[in-house]
C-alpha cells in the first residue's frame, strides 16, 4: 500500500486531510494526561515538564533528519539487489525539510503529520520512565527516536520500503500494511518503552526482597479517565488522516475510518473493565483506560480494511490483553512500568498488525497477507526492540539516565525542576511500601 499521487487528492480531501492532521495533538495530550496521572504526585509537574520536551525535541529532530531517512512512496532512497530483487531500506531525501513542496501535494501533508506523530510515539516511553527518568536523559533518548529508530521502520512501512515492497518482490499479500500506525507509531514506542524500563530498573521499593511487586498507585485517576476522552478525539484524526495518506483510502472511507474506530476503543474500554471486576472484584479505573487506550492503539492498523463487527472483535482482544499483559510484565518479567505503556502500545499495537492480517477486506484480494504482517511483527522484535535496547544502552553508559536514589526520594519535582505541582498538598509518603 503506497499513498495516493498528488493528482489524486482532490481540494476538499486535502483541506479535510489538513484538519484531521490538526486533531493528533490531542492524542499527544492524553498520553501525556495518562502518563502523569498513573505516576506519582511528587512527580506530576516533571511528566508534564517531560512531555512537553519530547514533543519539542522529537519534532526537531525530525526535522533536522528524521524525515530525511523515512522520505515517502516514491522518493529518493537507498536499496540493494538481493535476489534479483531491489530492497529499499532507507530514504534519501533532503536534510531540514529542503525542497518538500517540490514532491506534490501529499508530501507536506506527510510531514506534518509526522511530525505529530513522531512526538506521539516519543511520549510512550515516558509512562514506562515515569518517577525516575532524568530530564536530560529523556531529551537524548527522544533525540535519537525521532532522529533514527521511528523514521527508519516507518520507511519501511510509509515510505516505501522493503516492508511496504513484500507484495511485490515476494508475493505476500499486499506487503506489510499499517494504515494508522498500530506498528510504527505504537509498538515502536512500546518496544522502546520497554527498553528503558529495562534499563533504569524498577522503582525504589517496587519489588520486595521475595520478588513480590508492591501496589504503587497513580495518584491522578481522572487525569487518566481523562486523558482517554481526549485520547479518542487525537485516534479520530490519526487514524483518518494515516487511511487517506498511506492506506490511499477515498475521503469517504474516513466514515467507516472514524466508526470502526469509536467501536474498538469502546469494546475494549469495556472488556477491561469486565476483566479486572472478575480478577479483582470490582473494575479498576487505571486499568480499564489503559484497556480502552490499547483498543484504539489496535484499530490503527486495520482501521480501513475492516466492518465494524470486526473492530469490535480487535477490541475485545485488546481489552482482554492488556490487563493480562500488565499483570505478566509486572509479576513473572519484573518490569516496573507505571504507566502500562509496554502493555498498551506494544502488546496492543502488535495485536492491531496481526489483527489486519486476519480481518483486512482489500477491493484486490492477494494471499499471503497474514504472513507479510508477521514478518513485520518479527522485525519490531528482532531488530527495532535491539536497536532500540542498544542505543540507550550506549546513552545510559555515557551518562546515567535514572535519577540518583535521593532525587527518587525526595521527588522528581523538587529534585528536577525546584517546585512542586501540588505545594498546598500533602503528598503520599513511602511509609506503606515494603523496606
Amino acid at each position: 500500500m503506497t499513498s495516493l499521487p498528488a493528482s489524486a487528492l482532490s481540494e476538499g480531501t486535502v483541506t479535510l486531510c489538513a484538519v484531521f492532521i490538526l486533531l493528533v495533538p490531542l492524542a499527544g495530550a492524553g498520553v501525556a494526561l495518562i502518563n502523569t496521572g498513573l505516576g506519582r504526585s511528587r512527580s506530576a509537574a516533571h511528566s508534564m515538564m517531560a512531555s512537553v520536551c519530547v514533543l519539542a525535541v522529537a519534532a526537531l529532530a525530525y526535522f533536522v533528519c528524521g524525515f530525511a531517512w523515512q522520505g515517502f512512496a516514491g522518493g529518493p532512497a537507498h536499496a540493494f539487489s538481493a535476489g534479483g530483487r531491489s530492497w529499499n531500506w532507507i530514504a534519501a531525501s533532503p536534510f531540514f525539510l529542503r525542497r518538500l513542496g517540490l514532491a506534490g501535494i501529499p508530501v507536506p501533508l506527510i510531514a506534518g503529520l509526522q511530525i505529530f506523530t513522531v512526538g506521539l510515539a516519543a511520549l510512550i516511553p515516558l509512562g514506562a520512565g515515569a518517577d525516575r527518568w532524568r530530564l536530560g536523559a529523556i531529551c537524548a533518548s527522544t533525540a535519537l527516536f525521532a532522529g533514527f529508530t521511528y523514521p527508519l521502520f516507518a520507511h519501511w512501512v510509509w515510505g516505501g520500503g522493503w516492508l511496504a515492497l513484500l507484495g511485490l518482490n515476494c508475493g505476500l499479500g499486499h506487503g506489510f500494511v499499517d494504515a494508522g500506525g498500530s506498528s510504527t507509531i505504537h509498538a515502536v514506542g512500546g518496544l522502546t518503552a520497554l527498553a528503558i524500563a529495562w534499563i533504569l530498573g524498577p522503582r525504589r521499593a517496587k519489588y520486595s526482597a521475595t520478588g513480590l511487586p508492591a501496589a504503587i498507585p497513580g495518584h491522578h485517576g481522572v487525569f487518566v479517565l481523562c486523558g482517554c476522552l481526549l485520547a479518542l478525539v487525537g485516534w479520530l484524526g490519526l487514524n483518518c488522516a494515516g487511511g487517506i495518506l498511506f492506506a490511499g483510502v477515498a475521503l469517504p472511507a474516513t466514515a467507516l475510518i472514524i466508526i470502526n474506530t469509536v467501536l474498538s476503543g469502546a469494546a475494549a474500554g469495556l472488556t477491561a473493565a469486565l476483566v479486572t471486576r472478575t480478577r479483582f472484584g470490582k473494575p479498576d479505573a487505571s486499568l480499564t483506560a489503559n484497556g480502552y487506550i490499547g483498543g484504539l492503539v489496535a484499530s490503527s492498523a486495520a482501521c480501513a480494511f475492516v466492518q465494524p463487527a470486526e473492530a469490535v472483535i480487535i477490541g475485545i482482544v485488546a481489552g482482554a490483553l492488556v490487563p493480562l499483559s500488565v499483570e505478566w510484565f509486572e509479576f513473572a518479567l519484573r518490569v516496573d512500568d507505571p504507566g502500562g505503556a509496554v502493555s498498551v502500545h506494544a502488546v496492543g499495537g502488535i495485536w492491531g498488525v496481526l489483527a489486519l492480517g486476519l480481518f483486512a477486506r482489500f477491493p484486490d484480494p492477494a494471499p499471503g497477507q497474514f504472513i507479510a504482517q508477521l514478518v513485520g511483527v518479527a522485525t519490531l522484535l528482532g531488530f527495532v526492540l535491539p536497536l532500540t535496547y542498544g542505543l540507550n544502552w550506549l546513552l545510559d553508559r555515557i551518562s546515567p539516565q535514572r535519577v540518583a536514589l535521593e532525587g527518587e526520594r525526595q521527588g522528581m519535582d523538587l529534585h528536577e525542576l525546584g517546585a512542586e505541582a501540588y505545594p498546598e498538598f500533602v503528598v503520599h509518603t513511602e511509609e506503606y511500601l515494603p523496606r
